[in-house]
């Protein structure tokens, strides 16, 4: 007689808040040996640096995978203006040092005009997009020139939230495939003085929020808890 599938095999969507530095797969390994399935997988990566709402689907659920990244997702976090940085984030140095001094905040504010609707954007370089077999990443840190296609996104609400001195707070609506450090370094090169991402945490997909999250800890527990009290039923 087949053992009956306990609740995670079966399927569940879990709404995580990622922690800063964790890589994606870091939170689903996490999660995948506390429930000891291995139909584990997430829907969006967040880079490293990023925080925020990570969706892992679980058994069954990770044929819904694709549905939820295909979803609108919202995001704040905040641009340094002033510099470049080669992955268009802190995951490497800044450089290329320019002064801001000039530009008033109604010219910062202006700026996000450009970006808003339909555009075409350049992914990072410093991406996981494969190129003939390869990640991007992979190729960049090696030292190959890489060409990159621009790819049509949809940026729906591009709003600055704060202005202070060099770093701008800004909240994004966008469509899958939207890339927040390419935004970040495309708005510092429209006003002239390099920007980089320097702050990102998605908020939203779809209608999951990040205030229906929880921690990779919290999640841990609850499943520990969740498979005790199956075994003894």
């Amino acid at each position: 007689m087949n053992k009956p599938l306990n609740k995670y095999e079966e399927g569940q969507v879990l709404l995580v808040n990622k922690e800063l530095r964790w890589t994606s797969f870091d939170a689903v390994r996490k999660l995948r040996n506390t429930m000891r399935i291995k139909k584990v997988g997430h829907a969006g990566t967040l880079d490293p640096l990023a925080t925020g709402l990570l969706i892992i689907c679980t058994g069954k659920f990770t044929k819904r995978i694709n549905e939820f990244m295909a979803q609108e997702k919202e995001y704040t976090g905040t641009i340094t203006l002033g510099a470049t940085t080669p992955t268009y984030d802190l995951e490497s140095e800044p450089r290329d040092f320019k002064a801001i001094g000039h530009l008033s905040t109604d010219e910062i504010r202006a700026a996000t005009a450009q970006f808003t609707g339909t555009i075409q954007q350049l992914p990072p370089a410093h991406s996981a997009i494969k190129k003939d077999g390869k990640r991007l990443y992979e190729l960049a840190r090696a030292g190959k020139e890489v060409v990159l296609e621009p790819r049509t996104v949809a940026i729906s609400e591009f709003e600055l939230t704060r202005i202070e001195g060099a770093e701008v707070d800004f909240r994004v609506v966008c469509s899958t495939g939207t890339y927040i450090r390419s935004l970040a370094n495309d708005f510092g090169a429209a006003l002239g003085v390099g920007g980089y991402l320097s702050a990102l945490c998605r908020t939203r997909i779809g209608a999951f929020t990040l205030d229906q999250s929880k921690t990779v800890g919290e999640w841990e527990e609850e499943i520990r808890l969740e498979l005790a009290k199956e075994k003894e039923h």
